[in-house]
């Protein structure tokens, strides 16, 4: 069979190949690299940055106990990462205490203005709620509250103002809008507001189940690059988590300019296919390169941490074309 069309040019090799590639290291971190007496288990649904020639990644780390630590790991190629001797010593606030009982997980990191933000979700209960860390050296950090009415989760910020405003995405779970991607303002980081949706999980042919944002967004001449999960409901009991990419307007990021309408990722390897949470990929932190390749961070299986690389233009091309 040819390789070009009617017309004797060469078909787009984007239109057939992977959006994504796996690492051939996967998975790059387990719970058996932390330190032992930690009895860490599982590390997965971590955020990860960039800061100068080094790489950060906020790892959401689990013991046997189902106790949750948000713990730093550092990497000078991004591939290889190694965890600190403890986790971040989290909030001593009555508060904080009380409402998550140890419960915060998927951190996602953005630097705004010289500062980094780690947004994460605190569970009480069946209840979820959005909480907001800050630091400017990963060695001390400040809790700056809650910053979202309870039944919302998967936060993540944009690395700039928009329109003067900090702008952020999340997954409200509750009424009319369960299982949507949503944007909300603030003028100050704390309080949210003129929250509109962004795209219902009803638009999303694999995963009708609900969607929810990931890493964050990373801004393109022509929009926002959106790296999100979406979940579709398998044989009536179990849960298929697998990646998507859409394009936001970058003035008004309630606007889809672009959707893909295939999945980029999906659990197809044993460390997706196979752990605490069985069929599952799970990003919260992409990190754009110089040369415009992306080190794309997802949680496999909910167990193990794993890295697949792209470009901005594939991402773009699947957006558009796939």
């Amino acid at each position: 069979m040819s390789t070009t069309d009617q017309r004797g040019s060469a078909p787009n090799p984007l239109a057939f190949g992977p959006i994504v590639d796996r690492h051939p290291a996967n998975p790059i971190l387990t719970g058996a690299e932390f330190p032992r007496e930690a009895g860490i288990v599982r590390v997965f649904n971590s955020g990860a940055i960039k800061v100068g020639s080094k790489y950060i990644m906020a790892c959401r780390a689990e013991n046997r106990a189902l106790e949750d630590r948000i713990w730093i790991a550092d990497s000078d190629d991004g591939i290889q990462f190694v965890p600190r001797p403890a986790p971040v010593e989290m909030p001593d606030d009555p508060e904080f205490r009380e409402y998550t009982a140890g419960m915060y997980y998927d951190p996602r990191i953005t630097e705004i203005e010289g500062n980094y933000y780690l947004m994460h979700a605190a569970h009480s209960g069946h209840t979820c709620r959005l909480s907001l860390l800050s630091t400017t050296d990963f060695d001390h950090f400040d809790w700056l509250g809650f910053v979202s009415e309870t039944d919302n989760r998967n936060g993540v910020l944009f690395p700039e103002r928009i329109r003067r405003r900090y702008a952020r995405l999340d997954r409200p779970n509750t009424g009319s809008e369960f299982g949507d991607i949503w944007v909300s303002y603030s003028p100050d980081l704390i309080y949210w507001g003129e929250s509109r949706c962004v795209l219902r999980n009803s638009e999303v042919h694999w995963a009708w189940s609900k969607i929810g944002p990931g890493a964050v967004p990373i801004r393109t001449p022509g929009g926002w690059l959106n790296i999100f999960h979406g979940v579709r409901t398998q044989c009536k009991a179990h849960y298929v988590y697998q990646l998507g990419v859409c394009l936001l307007d970058l003035e008004d990021p309630s606007k889809v300019i672009a959707l893909a309408k295939e999945a980029i990722l999906a659990p197809e390897e044993t460390y997706e296919l196979v752990g605490q949470t069985p069929s599952v990929v799970f990003t919260c932190g992409a990190v754009l390169e110089p040369d415009q390749s992306i080190k794309l961070y997802y949680g496999g299986a909910d167990t193990v941490m794993c890295l697949a690389t792209t470009t901005v233009e594939r991402l773009l091309y699947a957006c558009y074309h796939r």
